[in-house]
């Protein structure tokens, strides 16, 4: 069963005369990223004034249309977190396909000589981890994946590519990640993966949700292919499946 989340030492601090930042402990961690969420729903429904929320990993900032007196909104937001019902979030896991092909992962090599691991070993531990999204942003429907293994902790290239094709996927440091769109990046790519990440056309433009869970499963070069008909005619759906802690 899960357990209830964690509550920590906030602080609520002006940011302008539009804007409050909310803080937690300055880590990346699990917990922390399920009370700024369920803060962040709290807030929406609860809090009078209207404002669009940035979540990132250890702060919420709270952006208003206009100026606000920023003193009384933030004892407001000081009550609102000590009273929160802290249920452990409702949260999906997505089964994303990957094609680790040579093709694919022009980075692989030289991770594998960095490492002394082979690419077959690589792949396995790549695939065998369970990642938490941690973020989406950089590029629309770019997941934040945390939870590499630690022997694939690589930090990113000296030179980014000018061009790193949709679906892309790569190692930045502590965090593994899908390149939704062809764009310039940094990270060390060792596959990619052919599903759609981000839809604009749709209702939910990005159907995974931060605090989602993912994980990844190898697929060969030929169903890399038929996949990515699937997703070009429309009629491909990622799996995924309730996540329970």
């Amino acid at each position: 069963m899960a357990s209830a989340v964690e509550k920590y030492h906030i602080s609520i601090i002006p940011f302008g005369p539009g804007a409050i930042l909310v803080t937690w402990p300055p880590r990346i961690e699990e917990g922390i990223l399920e009370d700024i969420i369920l803060f962040g729903r709290v807030i929406a429904d609860r809090l009078e004034k209207a404002c669009e929320q940035v979540p990132a990993y250890h702060s919420l900032l709270l952006v208003f249309d206009e100026a606000v007196n920023t003193a009384e909104i933030s004892d407001r937001l000081s009550g609102l977190y000590g009273s929160m019902d802290r249920k452990p979030l409702e949260r999906r896991l997505w089964r994303i396909p990957v094609c680790y092909h040579p093709g694919f992962a022009p980075d692989m090599a030289l991770l594998s000589e960095r490492k002394g691991i082979s690419p077959e070993e690589i792949v396995k531990r790549h695939t065998r981890a369970t990642y938490t999204v941690y973020g989406i942003g950089f590029l629309p429907g770019f997941m934040y994946l945390g939870g590499l293994d630690e022997s694939l902790v690589t930090p990113r290239r000296n030179e980014p590519r000018q061009k790193v094709s949709r679906g892309a996927v790569g190692i930045g440091g502590r965090q593994t990640g899908i390149y939704p769109q062809q764009s310039p990046g940094g990270w060390n790519i060792i596959g990619n993966s052919p599903v759609q990440l981000f839809d604009p056309l749709k209702k939910k433009p990005c159907p995974v949700g931060i605090a989602d869970k993912v994980r990844f499963y190898e697929i060969s070069r030929e169903e890399h292919e038929l996949l990515e008909i699937e997703v070009s005619a429309g009629v491909h759906k990622l799996k995924n499946e309730k996540w329970y802690d």
